[in-house]
This record gives structure tokens, C-alpha cells and sequence, in this order.
């Protein structure tokens, strides 16, 4: 179960993750196999995940044969967060009670959010004093920054191919010299 707590995050902190220009356009989607590799899952998964209703595809949900599902920036921030749960051995009935409630919250809500289990129960934390109320139990806990988990994807998701829901052309993405440099290291 997610605890609910309200933000107290000052104005400004985190929210720089998305400078106002850069925030994921909520048109501009991956399609799964692009989105299997950015969440680091495999296709079994994404499809699995899909029909059972576990993370939908928020910009286009496949219709019939040859129809391609079209996930957001913040789906597949949310697969990951899924995938991260799995692998530290949280239920799925935990891990949906925790996708219902990220799913409420905007990107920018999600960057200061880290989440919490001790294997049994997820916890969400906004604040410092949360997490530490949550730490003082003594039991063992491990933690998942939602932010990291949005600087990874952010660092890799411009290397994939992006299509617009409305048929419209995507802005090239002008790269960064730490990208270029990742891509260089990488080819060699």
C-alpha cells in the first residue's frame, strides 16, 4: 500500500530535471520495442503489463493486428519504477497499488517522490522528514528515486525513435556534448 502525503517541495526544487521548454511533449510517444529498451524490460513484459492493465500505454493503446501501442515519457518512467520493484522482490498486487497512484501525479510531481519498500509494503516520501519518520522503524528498507530514475531515461530516451499521436513532425533534438560523448565511447 502508498502512503499518501502531501508535497511541501519549495518552489523550484527538482523542478529543474524539466526546464519549461524541455518537459516531455504528452503527444510524442515510443513504441514498444523502443520503450522495452529504454525501461530496460523485455517485450513479454511490456505486452504482459499492457493486457493485464498494469501500465497502459497513456498516448495510443493497440487496436487489433499490427496496431502499434505508443507509450509516454512518463510511462515509461513508470516501467521502470515497475521493473526496479520486481527486482527487489515487491509483490505485483503491491506494485499496482503504487502504479494507481503514481499515475495521478504529472511528471514534474513525480520528480520529488521516492519510494520506499520494506518488501511487503511501498512507501512514498516527498520530504526529508518523511523518509527519515519511515527509516526510524529500524526495519530494513530500500528506496527508489523517482528523479534518478527520470535523469536515466531522459540521458538515453533521444537515442530511440519518437513519433507524434497526431501525425505531426518531432522536433530534432539538438544533443548535448555528454550525449555526444556517450555516443562516441560507445562506437568506438
Amino acid at each position: 500500500m502508498v502512503e499518501e502525503s502531501p508535497i511541501r517541495a519549495a518552489d523550484g526544487e527538482q523542478g529543474e530535471l524539466f526546464p519549461d521548454a524541455s518537459l516531455p511533449d504528452e503527444l510524442v510517444g515510443y513504441r514498444g520495442p523502443a520503450a522495452c529498451q529504454i525501461a530496460g524490460i523485455t517485450y513479454r513484459q511490456l505486452d504482459y503489463w499492457a493486457r493485464t492493465k498494469l501500465v497502459l500505454p497513456s498516448i495510443r493503446t493497440a487496436h487489433g493486428s499490427g496496431s502499434q501501442r505508443l507509450y509516454s515519457f512518463k510511462d515509461i518512467l513508470v516501467l521502470k519504477i515497475v521493473k526496479r520493484l520486481l527486482d527487489t522482490g515487491v509483490s505485483l498486487q503491491n506494485i499496482r497499488v503504487a502504479v494507481e497512484h503514481l499515475r495521478e501525479r504529472g511528471v514534474r510531481d513525480l520528480a520529488r517522490v521516492t519510494l520506499f519498500s520494506d518488501g511487503t509494503t511501498v512507501y512514498e516520501c516527498t520530504s526529508p522528514e518523511e523518509i527519515v519518520d519511515l527509516l526510524q522503524g529500524g526495519q530494513g528498507v530500500f528506496g527508489i528515486a523517482v528523479s534518478g530514475a527520470m535523469q536515466e531515461i531522459s540521458g538515453t530516451i533521444h537515442e530511440f525513435p519518437a513519433e507524434r499521436a497526431d501525425g505531426g513532425e518531432i522536433e530534432p533534438v539538438v544533443p548535448d556534448e555528454l550525449s555526444e560523448r556517450r555516443k562516441a565511447r560507445r562506437t568506438g
